[in-house]
């Protein structure tokens, strides 16, 4: 085992599936290019040649039709798309056809399909090139769908994707490519459907997913400064959802605050707090409350983008509010941290660089 990036743990993983099957194929716009997907399809196409590893014209909607068939036909695509955004050119395919054709069929037919789509936030990339919608797509019956925030999860849930029988969503954040991590050799399987715990405590369960998960680490961070333990869970898989683990820790702390990118009105965080409300036998202490991107399209100026995007501070004002803690005390503790730590809002780090 050996600390890997992001990228590296899904150009790995894909890599291994594509060597084990060889009906496994990858296409999408930009696949073979200089930059490779961010570096996800690095040396693919000098493996596996031009027949496995495609590029695709301009034609979401028609190229997604064409792995819905090959799918049918014993063949495992993986289908890549850059932004989400592009995706939702071919939503026709993904609902009416993919998502269906298992249910359709009495189960007898499967569509063994992956749909790898990337998220993120910043470089002014504004309404049409930095949406999530992992919301939409697991409203939807028949579709599975997975946001890693981890390289070891990356790569085991886009083996499992890969090997699942029906279609899956594959959701990667950009501010995620360079994080490193212990990723083993070899093909292992992270399951679709486990939540994981990615920190233990006692006062409040923090339930977030992607790269949110990063930012309710810090808050956490922050939290054990002012006496407070917050249990952080990351779905790993918006769905199917892990309900079992995320009311084991709310039995613990019975405070609950969920954190997610997508927007607030009818989101992943208003379910998990539905399913909260709805399980009589949690006791809730008081009532659970969502961090989300507000209900207007991301804007693109860093004037606006600074108020838009929610991060570590914010969810730790609101976990404290909700726990009861020293509110003025932590925000004496931010107030110190942004003045010894100034970064741009909209990127990671400075190393980052944007916009592809």
């Amino acid at each position: 085992m050996a600390n890997k990036t992001y990228i590296k743990a899904i150009n790995e993983a894909i890599d291994l599936c594509m060597k084990k099957n060889r009906s496994v194929f990858i296409i999408g716009e930009g696949v073979p290019d200089p930059k490779r997907i961010f570096g996800t399809t690095a040396g693919l196409i000098e493996k596996y040649g031009p027949k496995r590893v495609m590029d695709m014209p301009l034609s979401e909607n028609g190229l997604t039709g064409v792995c819905v068939g090959a799918a049918l036909n014993g063949l495992r695509p993986i289908l890549t798309h850059q932004r989400m955004d592009f995706s939702l050119l071919a939503l026709d395919q993904v609902i009416n056809s993919a998502a269906k054709w298992h249910y359709m069929f009495g189960n007898q037919q499967s569509i063994p399909l992956v749909i790898k789509m990337i998220i993120g936030m910043g470089w002014g990339q504004g309404p049409q090139h930095s949406q999530n919608f992992q919301t939409l797509y697991a409203h939807i019956p028949g579709l599975k769908v997975v946001m890693p925030v981890t390289p070891y999860d990356a790569k085991g849930l886009m083996i499992s994707s890969i090997e699942d029988n029906n279609p899956v969503i594959f959701i990667e954040h950009r501010w995620l490519h360079n994080v490193f991590g212990p990723v083993p050799d070899g093909i292992y399987r992270v399951p679709i459907g486990k939540a994981r715990i990615a920190k233990k405590g006692q006062d409040i369960t923090i339930v977030s997913v992607s790269y949110m998960i990063v930012e309710a680490l810090k808050a956490a961070d922050l939290l054990e400064k002012i006496g407070l333990t917050a249990e952080i869970i990351d779905v790993r898989t918006v769905k199917p959802l892990d309900e079992k683990t995320i009311f084991s820790s709310l039995k613990k702390t019975q405070r609950l605050l969920v954190a997610d990118l997508d927007h607030k009105d009818y989101g992943f965080a208003a379910e998990i707090i539905a399913r909260a409300t709805e399980n009589k036998s949690l006791n809730l202490l008081t009532a659970p409350c969502r961090i989300t991107l507000p209900d207007i399209p991301t804007p693109t100026t860093p004037a606006l983008t600074e108020y838009y995007y929610p991060r570590y501070t914010d969810i730790a004002r609101k976990a404290t509010e909700l726990a009861g803690g020293n509110i003025k005390l932590l925000n004496k503790l931010i107030k110190k941290e942004q003045n010894l730590n100034k970064w741009l809002h909209d990127v990671p780090d400075e190393n980052f660089t944007g916009p592809f």
